[in-house]
């Protein structure tokens, strides 16, 4: 009964709009996607596909609380014209920021977590993998927004695809940029940025300039 009341509790108008526009009424009745009143609906075009069974609260965003961060000041922004597509189970704490433009794709594994006032802006595809998180304050960007010609005309800057693994951990105020690669199972140190791909799976990656500073890890929550 209390886990009723729970859930009860968080059924708002917010996540009645989100399930009922993206779903068929068989699957919006179910409420796999749980909006928090602090997530500003911006754009709600392009498509939510999610992949496998599905249940109540699945996917939940604009939750969860750190003590660095002013919950009640801050909020998500979902501002989506392509596809965000959830393999599972995905929790996506407030003040994160989805932006996904037209012909777009935004891939979750099941079982991702990001932390608190993250961005994520995805012009051509970003894919994350199974098990992986995304800490306070990082960005993962696969476009430049502007564009840059060389002395003939010709735009050079186009927007790469992102793909970051299975089990891996992005820390804090890192920079994920187009055309980066994850391995599986690697950690991204603290205030890194990667631009390109990363060679190596159980590495952690970090320094400026970027190196490996441990092999044979294993990490878990």
């Amino acid at each position: 009964m209390k886990n009723l009341l729970k859930f009860v509790t968080r059924i708002n108008l917010k996540t009645i709009r989100f399930n009922f526009k993206y779903f068929p009424f068989k699957t919006a009745i179910k409420f796999p996607v749980l909006i928090s009143n602090n997530v500003f609906l911006h754009q709600m075009k392009g498509r939510v596909i999610i992949n496998g069974p599905i249940r109540t609260a699945l996917v939940q965003i604009g939750y969860g609380k750190i003590g660095i961060a002013d919950f009640k000041r801050s909020r998500a922004i979902w501002e989506v014209h392509g596809d965000v597509i959830f393999n599972g189970r995905a929790f996506i704490m407030h003040g994160c920021k989805l932006n996904v433009s037209k012909g777009a794709q935004l891939i979750f594994g099941n079982d991702f977590n990001m932390s608190t006032e993250c961005a994520i802006v995805a012009a051509k595809k970003i894919e994350i993998g199974n098990h992986s998180g995304i800490s306070w304050e990082s960005l993962v960007m696969d476009t430049d927004f502007h564009h840059i010609a060389d002395e003939t005309g010709t735009v050079f800057n186009h927007p790469k695809e992102i793909i970051i693994g299975d089990n891996v951990w992005v820390a804090c105020k890192c920079t994920i940029l187009k055309g980066a690669v994850i391995p599986n199972g690697c950690v991204v140190a603290a205030n890194s940025m990667i631009t390109k791909p990363l060679a190596g799976e159980n590495n952690i990656f970090g320094g400026n300039p970027l190196r490996v500073l441990k092999s044979g890890i294993s990490w878990w929550y």
